[in-house]
């Protein structure tokens, strides 16, 4: 049972982004076909996972699941979108200010572009979240809340761990079974 948990966190981790980890964190566009095609899978495998654990996880009789599955979709697909909207508009603030020949204009035009969309946000979540809570009693909103607060200390957890193993010459990477030395 460990392991589907296990890819479903670090698919989780994928498509969350920010909102898991940080801004630098993300999968970026420009690394190639490849990485569109691993995070529409990882979309897929949370969008999979909410659907086999909302009902339980919630205690939703099946009229209410089938009530609010697309309430909750809704609010997953538009976070998503909110996080790929903000991270493009930091990207194209970063390459400008890289280019070393920004003028003031061009920065304040992207801050007003980036401000925009993170004053947008909050509203368009919380009218999400708003609407799934309208098809849940008090208990069910409350057990929501922390389905996806755990899901989302998983994710974090998944990604540090994923970050330690990144680290040049694998300083703090546990040795796989088949990396450990033999017995002697």
């Amino acid at each position: 049972m460990k392991m589907p948990v296990l890819c479903l966190a670090v698919m989780m981790a994928v498509a969350a982004g920010p909102a898991a980890g940080s801004a630098q964190d993300a999968p970026r566009p420009e690394r190639g076909e490849g990485g569109g095609r691993f995070r529409d899978e990882a979309v897929r495998m949370v969008d999979a996972y909410v659907v086999s654990n909302l009902q339980e996880s919630l205690g939703l009789s099946d009229d209410q699941f089938t009530r609010l599955l697309p309430l909750v979709m809704k609010l997953h697909n538009n976070r998503r979108e909110a996080v790929r909207r903000r991270l493009q508009s930091l990207r194209e603030l970063r390459r400008l200010l890289a280019a070393g020949g920004a003028t003031e204009a061009q920065v304040e035009e992207r801050l007003r572009e980036l401000k925009k969309l993170e004053a947008e946000e909050p509203a368009l979540m919380r009218r999400d979240l708003e609407a799934v809570d309208a098809a849940l009693s008090p208990l069910q909103q409350a057990k929501f809340r922390v389905l996806e607060a755990e899901v989302e200390q998983k994710i974090r957890s998944l990604r540090e761990r994923m970050r330690m193993e990144r680290r040049p010459g694998g300083q703090g990477r546990r040795p796989a079974p088949s990396d450990a030395p033999p017995p002697q």
